[in-house]
């Protein structure tokens, strides 16, 4: 049987993803290897050979406690067995990859094992590894290698303003450093095995991306593992969940993977006045960096457990809030940002996202986020130190945001970025039921929900906090006056439901979608509404058995293998049980966490950022979708969010 599942590792901003049998190819497209950190691949060889030939794979690559470990042979027979065998640890720390290879004898004299390593760094950036095959010309650029007395060292030089490099130790050092096309080198070693003896290499591959701090001091995996398993240990047990007896079984066991998951996904960031922070990051392999909704939303759903995620988060965007007018970026005062790369093509602005602004929700859910913390903790002191980034973010919602101007919070499709600009942000995502897709400046759903929400929220930290009940009353009265708008404009009367948007010209577009979920979730539905929408996302176009889908099925948009068209996702599911639970729709809450936490179950506790939106009927096992991040922020922490909805 041929094995082909890779293995993620990922710990404070660098994440590697390794075959089953430890290495790397320099593969491309949708699921890309390579060791990575801060957008770039720092490593994209790393092939084993034994006595001049490719080991079998006795046990896949398989991580357990921070560790990944696989064991591996030579070619052999029934009649003439392996020699020795070939164990591999590999364990990931902040910008190093460490591994100990141990051979084996399995015979009982001495002998000589030679084993080679090719290694290879490509230092390409994400954005060229996608599948869309985008080439960017790179003008003044250099890549080179040279051996070293314990390995190899690989340097990326453009223009005199970008350098990069990885380091590649051994110990012992190899007995050869080759030159192999054009920048890859082989390592060589002969190694001597006592009879039922071993030996051993340890292996450091050190990424330093440009501007970016030392790479972790450890030397090797055991030192590597325990620091992992320590930070990770720190966040997950820090406070015990309290599950209740009558909770779907395997929520506990989700609840455990998400936080593991969360743990390893903190990234570093920086605050307003330059204290380093660990915010959550979107997630692997994509999106391992600081993205606006989705650490708001993931701090949200895990500020009941573990409140510092939110603090972090909150100040990290307080820090990137926009300033200027920068249309390339769509940066604006006020603005919070959508996400953050470090990478080569954002540097030289050939990518627009080194700090891209392109998002309608972000703010809003800064300042939901804002009060939130401060209810849930009953700590004002950050509510009082970000006064002026949340009043300018509400300030961005009416000046730029369009609240002011046309009563809804609306965007307009970037040619150089994203089209669609809320969380459905695929080219298409927001459509009429035909499948047309709306054209802007347009006005979703959901995100007139989020901006009730922060306008009640904010009042109140006007009220309370910040001693300013003028500006409270305001930001009320524009509350209210929000949420009868919405209630006119949005409600389709003869879907008993409200449009997924409003088109440029101010027409319902009338897919049926999960993002009327939101406005329970917001608040900003009348009670008898939002009890029949509640009701309605559960019925059988809507809920597939393990998970509310994106749009509901039987509708000519519908597509159950379509990113934001027919599929279902964990966060979005979550943000909806929320708003069930807020309404007392308990058998809806429960119906929907039981599925999720089924869901869950067939992927070993852990949540895939989506699902396709097959239903149990059609499949007896939830049909995962193909390009899902895993592990993913959000879809980690629903099972928390999950949690808070039982038991509300």
């Amino acid at each position: 049987m041929t094995v082909t599942a890779d293995t993620t590792l990922v710990h404070a901003g660098t994440f590697a993803v390794l075959g089953p049998d430890g290495g790397l190819t320099g593969r491309r497209g949708s699921t890309p290897d390579g060791l990575f950190r801060r957008d770039a691949r720092h490593l994209s060889r790393w092939e084993l050979t034994v006595d001049g030939a490719t080991p079998l794979v006795l046990v896949p690559l398989r991580e357990d406690a921070g560790a990944a470990t696989c064991v591996l042979t030579p070619p052999g027979t029934r009649d003439e067995p392996p020699a020795y065998t070939v164990f591999r640890e590999l364990v990931l720390a902040s910008g190093v990859l460490v591994e100990r290879l141990r051979l084996v004898s399995n015979l009982p004299q001495p002998g000589l094992a030679r084993l080679e390593l090719l290694a290879d760094a490509d230092f390409a950036d994400q954005f060229e590894l996608r599948s869309d095959h985008r080439v960017y010309a790179k003008e003044d650029a250099r890549r080179s290698a040279a051996p070293t007395a314990s390995g190899v060292r690989f340097a990326y030089d453009r223009a005199g303003t970008w350098h990069a490099e990885t380091v590649v130790t051994a110990s012992p050092s190899p007995s050869a450093v080759e030159p192999v096309g054009d920048t890859a080198h082989r390592l060589v070693w002969d190694l001597e095995l006592p009879a039922h003896g071993g030996a051993e290499v340890l292996l450091r591959a050190e990424a330093r991306p440009h501007g970016a701090p030392a790479p972790s001091p450890v030397t090797g995996p055991s030192e590597a593992a325990a620091l992992a398993h320590a930070d990770t240990t720190a966040f997950v047990e820090q406070a015990s969940l309290a599950i209740p007896r009558d909770a779907p079984a395997g929520l506990a066991a989700a609840c455990h993977q998400g936080l593991t998951d969360l743990a390893g996904l903190r990234v570093p960031a920086t605050g307003p006045d330059g204290e380093e922070l660990r915010v959550p990051a979107a997630g692997v392999p994509w999106f391992l960096t600081l993205f606006g909704r989705d650490s708001l939303l993931t701090s949200l759903f895990t500020l009941p457990y573990r409140p510092a995620p939110a603090a972090a988060t909150l100040r990290a965007l307080a820090a990137t809030q926009g300033t200027v007018y920068d249309a390339e970026r769509g940066e604006q005062p006020g603005r919070v940002v959508h996400e953050i790369r470090h990478g080569e093509l954002a540097y030289f602005r050939q990518v627009p996202y080194g700090r891209y602004y392109g998002s309608i929700d972000a703010t809003p859910l800064f300042l939901v986020l804002l009060g939130t913390y401060t209810d849930t903790t009953g700590d004002t002191s950050l509510a009082a130190a970000l006064e002026p980034q949340a009043r300018a973010a509400v300030e961005w919602m009416f000046r730029d945001g369009g609240l002011g101007e046309g009563g809804y919070l609306v965007y307009r499709p970037d040619p150089k970025g994203l089209v669609n600009q809320n969380w459905k942000d695929s080219e298409g995502a927001i459509c009429f039921r035909d499948g047309t897709q709306a054209k802007g400046p347009i006005a979703v759903a959901e995100a007139q929900g989020y901006a009730y929400d922060a306008l009640v929220r904010t009042a109140r930290l006007a009220r309370d906090t910040w001693s300013d009940p003028a500006y409270a009353d305001r930001l009320d009265r524009e509350a209210a006056a929000l949420r009868e708008r919405l209630g006119r404009d949005f409600w389709m009367a003869d879907e008993d439901f409200p449009a997924l948007a409003l088109d440029g010209a101010g027409r319902q577009v009338d897919a049926l979608a999960s993002d009327a979920g939101h406005l329970l979730w917001s608040g900003v539905l009348d009670e008898p509404r939002a009890r029949r929408v509640g009701r309605r996302l559960l019925e059988e176009d809507f809920f597939s058995g393990w998970a509310i889908r994106t749009l509901a099925s039987g509708q000519p948009c519908y597509h159950p293998l379509s990113y934001h068209r027919g599929s279902a996702w964990p966060h979005d599911n979550a943000v909806i049980a929320l708003g069930l639970a807020r309404y007392g729709l308990t058998e809806e809450v429960r119906a929907l966490t039981t599925g999720l936490t089924e869901a869950a179950t067939h992927h070993a506790g852990r949540l895939p950022e989506v699902l396709a939106g097959y239903g149990r009927a059609e499949h007896s096992r939830p049909v995962p979708y193909p390009h899902s991040c895993s592990p993913q922020a959000w879809a980690a922490a629903t099972p928390l969010a999950l949690l808070t909805s039982w038991r509300s």
